[in-house]
């Protein structure tokens, strides 16, 4: 009998909703990338900036480690994609920056 009915059957509410910490770190992840992208469409956060790639960065990382508990294949290509694409665009912010101070 699998928890779920285990827990029916002992009478106990199916309304309450418990967040395990890796799904509450993989909602704050999906809310960071969230805000980034609206941010960047507010004209607030530049597509160029250390701050628009860091904070996606950091949000797909936060995605991954839910994914680890909960894992979705095509979910997983995504985010992976999402941190290499945010990693190149921290190093293009970088070498920008250190080729103008030379």
């Amino acid at each position: 009998m699998s928890q779920k009915n285990q827990r029916q059957k002992e009478g106990e509410s199916q309304d309450n909703v418990e967040l395990e910490w890796p799904t509450v770190l993989g909602l704050v992840g999906v809310v960071g990338i969230l805000l980034s992208y609206f941010l960047l469409h507010l004209a607030i956060l530049k597509a160029e900036s250390l701050t628009y790639s860091l904070i996606n960065a950091l949000g797909a990382l936060l995605i991954i480690y839910s994914l680890l508990f909960a894992w979705n294949l095509p979910a997983m290509i995504v985010e992976v994609s999402w941190v290499l694409i945010s990693l190149y665009g921290i190093y293009k912010y970088y070498k920008k920056k250190l080729d103008r101070t030379l």
